[in-house]
């Protein structure tokens, strides 16, 4: 067998391992994950205009001219879920970052760290976890200026503590380890000791965590958006979109229905990958 011929021949196998491996919802969550950023890429270039209001068409069901009607100012509905998506995933993504490099953060610090470090994150992170979050984020996002760069600091500032303590935890684990002992013995600095072997061992949870931290900040702005505290218009997201379509809910329940059914769809799609993502992990460990 030639190696041009033995390339494919071995990668089959290993492909056809990772499609029996990952469920088939995971591949359900990936298509639909994927047909949603494609769409929030190209939004500006389709012919989508979602602030044009049409005063003759105002409040209209669903038809081949408007796929999901009209709002109540003559809006293309579809138009507006689509670029209401756009914020609802940008939100979703950079509170996500937010939350994630500074849980992973704090965790790696407190785990490797002297023990009153450790202790004195832990306290704060107690301390931060024992607030009710959605009241903490309702109050400082009133003091704030309201915007989209406030609503992802505010979330991703706020939502990071869950990850701290997963980070940490792994973290004392693997610094107990004989290599990472070793390296330390031979005196390598604690910089590089993290760089090099802890942070290789923890990856895999820090990108668990990340596609759950997702779908909270998802969440929390949808509520904070329905609560009128979030997306501001005449920018439009998901939630935002349930928060003006209350007053019509017996006209046009397909308003609200449309973008509620899509945070819950892209929500479950998800929790749906980080448990993909979890199991296929814990196999090649």
């Amino acid at each position: 067998m030639t190696a041009a011929t033995a390339g494919p021949a071995t990668r089959r196998p290993a492909l056809n391992r990772v499609r029996t491996s990952v469920p088939a919802q995971a591949w359900v969550a990936i298509g639909f994950l994927g047909l949603l950023v494609l769409l929030s890429l190209l939004a500006p270039v389709l012919p989508l205009d979602p602030d044009t209001t049409d005063l003759d068409a105002m409040s209209q069901p669903p038809s081949p001219e408007h796929w999901f009607g009209t709002d109540q100012l003559g809006r293309d509905y579809f138009a507006r879920v689509v670029y209401g998506g756009r914020i609802s995933l940008v939100v979703g993504f950079l509170a996500m970052l937010t939350a994630t490099v500074i849980g992973a953060l704090v965790g790696v610090v407190a785990g490797f760290a002297h023990p009153r470090v450790d202790g004195l994150l832990m306290r704060l992170v107690d301390f931060l976890s024992s607030i009710p979050w959605m009241i903490l984020i309702i109050v400082v996002s009133v003091f704030l200026k309201p915007g989209l760069a406030t609503i992802i600091i505010v979330i991703g500032g706020f939502s990071w503590m869950a990850t701290a303590r997963l980070v940490r935890a792994e973290t004392l684990s693997v610094k107990e380890r004989a290599y990472v002992g070793y390296s330390g013995y031979i005196g390598e600095r604690p910089a590089r000791i993290v760089i090099r072997h802890i942070l290789p061992e923890v990856l895999p949870t820090i990108l668990v965590a990340a596609t759950a931290s997702v779908s909270l900040a998802m969440m929390t702005e949808a509520s904070l958006s329905f609560l009128g505290v979030g997306i501001q218009q005449p920018m439009a997201s998901w939630g935002s979109l349930l928060q003006t379509a209350q007053g019509n809910l017996q006209q046009l329940p397909h308003l609200a229905l449309i973008p509620g059914l899509l945070i819950i769809a892209t929500v479950l799609s998800f929790n749906a990958l980080g448990n993909a993502l979890r199991h296929q992990l814990s196999r090649e460990a």
